[in-house]
């Protein structure tokens, strides 16, 4: 096996594909298949592939994706439409972790897709093209993503493992400028979104709490309101007529009737006042 693995000429780039089953480390060929390379590279780069799964799952033999659509029918090269296929007497498809560009069982109808071998499979060699290969402990999370549950028929898996993010730890083409930054844009999208919930949530709270407000002050002045009238039921001003009626408080009392000092207008003098005046004084006696 070391055999094979010294024929291959060196790599140039490094691509890690993060899933939820690990992250899985391919080193390119530039060299080799230019063209292939260039169309992994710069897919990676503008997020093509962030969020996509592996839609297809053969035992033992591969795994494929790079379908944005997740059918296995859909995905766009970089160059437009299809592209030619890149052959090279030094790269086979003898051993596990092998990538290479998924066709339609056509020469040159090479787009987005793409699948990575579980084990050797040279009856690909040259229908197919190889641009790279899987390196170190990443290996296992590839079989390990190799092993999941498909649909016997189909070979789609039940729960397809997803690419979470393409990250180019290497990139071997200094010309390649990403034709847009899909990443950045959804970045952007995703933080607009959450400062329009977080002022929605704060509008809401902002309203909630001056509804409170008001309600907390209606409370407040309903209790203040309570024990006013309970002080000035316990200590509020007397009307004169309680005043007159509580014998509490100090006033003259009423003087009996036989003890009532009667004010009268002196008498006229006249002749005989003095006996007049002395026989009224006498009717109270």
């Amino acid at each position: 096996m070391s055999n094979i693995y010294n024929l291959e000429p060196p790599t140039k780039g490094k691509v890690v594909l993060k899933t939820n089953f690990g992250d899985i480390d391919i080193e390119l060929w530039p060299k080799e298949a230019p063209k292939a390379c260039r169309n992994f590279v710069q897919l990676c780069m503008e997020g093509y592939y962030d969020s996509t799964i592996f839609h297809r799952i053969m035992k033992d033999y591969l795994v494929q994706g790079g379908d944005p659509t997740g059918t296995g029918q859909g995905g766009e090269s970089i160059y437009g439409g299809l592209f030619r296929d890149e052959f090279h007497t030094r790269l086979r498809f003898a051993h596990r972790g092998i990538v290479a560009c998924a066709n339609q069982n056509e020469p040159h109808t090479n787009g987005s897709q793409f699948f990575i071998t579980l084990g050797a499979a040279d009856w690909l060699d040259k229908k197919n093209t190889i641009f790279g290969k899987v390196v170190g402990d990443t290996i296992y999370n590839l079989l390990r993503l190799g092993d999941v549950e498909v649909d016997s028929e189909t070979d789609r898996p039940l729960d397809p493992p997803v690419i979470k993010e393409a990250e180019v730890v290497w990139n071997p083409f200094d010309d390649l400028v990403p034709r847009r930054d899909a990443r950045r844009e959804r970045e952007e999208a995703a933080a607009k979104k959450e400062a329009e919930a977080a002022a929605a949530k704060h509008k809401s709270g902002k309203s909630s709490q001056k509804n409170l407000g008001l309600l907390s002050f209606g409370e407040e002045a309903e209790e203040e309101e309570s024990q006013l009238a309970a002080v000035a039921a316990a200590a509020r001003i007397k009307s004169a007529h309680d005043i007159l009626e509580d014998s509490r408080l100090a006033k003259a009392e009423e003087t009996p009737a036989e003890e009532a000092i009667v004010m009268e207008r002196p008498a006229k003098k006249s002749r005989g006042g003095e006996a007049e005046g002395a026989g009224r004084a006498l009717e109270h006696t």
